[in-house]
C-alpha cells in the first residue's frame, strides 16, 4: 500500500511538472541578431513575462526564410526587406512587423590602404576598395548582410566578374566567423554595428566608414502562416510578436548598449 502511495505520488509531480512546464516555440534569426548578444537579454524575460520558452535556430536571413517556408520555425526575425517582403507575398506569413534597426558598418585594417574613410558614400568606399585591390571578405552566405554587401557593389557599378579573387574572398559564414577571417586577413569586411561592437578578436581592424543611408538596417519578425503549415505553434508566435511590440521590449531594446553604446533601435510597428 505504502509502494502504490508512493508510485501515485511520483506520477502526481510528473504530472504537475508537465502543466508547469513553458510553453515552447522555434524561432529563426540571423547570425547577426544572436552574435549582438542581445538574445541572451531578451529571451529570459520572454520566458519570465510569457512562459514561453524561445528556441533559436541561427542562420543567415536566406536560410532563416527557408526554414519558414517549409514549416520548420514557427517564426523568422531576419533583415533583407526584399525577401521578407517576397516571404508575404508568397503567403508564408500573413504580415511582416518590423521590430529594431541599427546600421551596417564598413571594417578594414586600421591603416585603410584603400582610404575608404574619407569616402562620399558607401559606394564610392566599396569602389575604391577596388580600385586597390584590397583583400575584402564577403560573407557569401545569402545572408541579409550579404544581400546588402551586394547591393552595395552594384550601386558602386562593379559587377561579380570584376570581383577578383585575388582580393575578394567569400567565407560562407556567418557574421562572428567572416569577422574572424577578416581579422586574420587584415581585409575590409562589411558588417552589423552590433555585431562589430560585440566582437573580441578585432585585432588590426578599425570601423572605417558609416553613416550612408544605404547602410540603414531594419531588422523584422514573420510569423508563419499556420494555413500553410497547421503545426506550426501559431498562438506562440502571436504572444511572442504582442510582447514584441510592448514598452516592455521597447526598454529592453533602446537600453542594450556595449561600452556605452546602443546596439539597437527600437521602432516596432506593423508594416
Amino acid at each position: 500500500m505504502r509502494v502504490m502511495r508512493g508510485v501515485l505520488a511520483l506520477v502526481m509531480v510528473l504530472l504537475a511538472g508537465t502543466a508547469m512546464a513553458a510553453d515552447r516555440m522555434r524561432m529563426a534569426v540571423t547570425t547577426s541578431f544572436e552574435n549582438s548578444g542581445l538574445a541572451e537579454v531578451m529571451l529570459p524575460e520572454v520566458l519570465k513575462d510569457l512562459d514561453l520558452e524561445v528556441q533559436l535556430l541561427v542562420v543567415g536571413t536566406g536560410q532563416a526564410i527557408r526554414l519558414g517556408e517549409a514549416g520548420d520555425v514557427d517564426a523568422v526575425l531576419v533583415h533583407s526587406r526584399p525577401a521578407e517582403e517576397a516571404f508575404v507575398a508568397n503567403g508564408h506569413a500573413r504580415h511582416r512587423t518590423q521590430i529594431m534597426y541599427n546600421d551596417f558598418v564598413l571594417i578594414g585594417p586600421a591603416g585603410d590602404p584603400a582610404g575608404i574613410a574619407g569616402a562620399g558614400s558607401a559606394a564610392a568606399a566599396m569602389s575604391d576598395i577596388a580600385a586597390a585591390g584590397a583583400p575584402f571578405v564577403s560573407r557569401g552566405d545569402e545572408s541579409g548582410t550579404h544581400k546588402a554587401e551586394l547591393a552595395l557593389w552594384q550601386a558602386a557599378g562593379i559587377d561579380a566578374a570584376a570581383r577578383n579573387p585575388s582580393w575578394y574572398r567569400a567565407a560562407g559564414a556567418g557574421m562572428g566567423a567572416t569577422l574572424n577571417v577578416a581579422s586574420g586577413m587584415a581585409a575590409y569586411v562589411l558588417a552589423d554595428r552590433a555585431s562589430w561592437l560585440n566582437f573580441a578578436n578585432k585585432g588590426d581592424l578599425a570601423l572605417l566608414f558609416a553613416g550612408d543611408p544605404a547602410m540603414f538596417n531594419q531588422y523584422a519578425y514573420l510569423p508563419v502562416n499556420p494555413a500553410l503549415h497547421p503545426h506550426v505553434n501559431a498562438a506562440a508566435a502571436e504572444a511572442l510578436e504582442a510582447w514584441l511590440l510592448s514598452d516592455r521590449a521597447q526598454a529592453l531594446i533602446d537600453g542594450y548598449r556595449l561600452n556605452g553604446e546602443q546596439l539597437f533601435t527600437y521602432n516596432a510597428g506593423a508594416d
